[in-house]
């Protein structure tokens, strides 16, 4: 009787609560981070000017992962998306694949990431970039620099 007075007790403080391992980043926690794309932000040139859109960004160092929810509006046949490498005025390598949006504008998910891009992400935000790209758009056609 004792052991199952104790596990409740333990259960009701939340200290007996499931470990967070199996979920994602978005919902365990980390570093949120978000970006607010437009074409005019697209380097080296202008992209979609009728399109908008929002990255919110979750990077746990602990499980090398990092989460995104990607939401835009007025654009056409959304073809990729990713976290690119590199300032507000130059075109960057991509540091990480994201899913590109749906119909609905719309795309949700996580992947994993090393060690280092997920402690740079976390570290220097500004230093990386969100970009959709578009069948219209390929170079990009909108874009924004990740902030805290």
């Amino acid at each position: 009787m004792t052991t199952r007075v104790v596990l409740l007790a333990a259960l009701a403080s939340g200290l007996a609560a499931p470990t967070a391992l199996a979920k994602p980043a978005h919902e365990t926690g980390g570093r949120p981070l978000m970006a607010s794309l437009n074409g005019a932000n697209e380097k080296p040139t202008p992209g979609d000017a009728k399109a908008t859109g929002m990255a919110h960004v979750t990077v746990n160092l602990g499980q090398n992962q990092v989460c995104w929810d990607l939401m835009v509006e007025n654009l056409a046949q959304p073809t990729m998306a990713h976290i690119h490498k590199g300032g507000t005025a130059e075109a960057g390598p991509v540091a990480l694949a994201l899913t590109p949006p749906d119909a609905t504008g719309h795309s949700k998910g996580c992947a994993s990431a090393d060690a280092a891009l997920a402690k740079d992400l976390i570290q220097n935000p500004g230093a990386y970039y969100v970009n959709v790209h578009s069948d219209a758009f390929k170079a990009g056609a909108i874009r924004g620099q990740l902030s805290k």
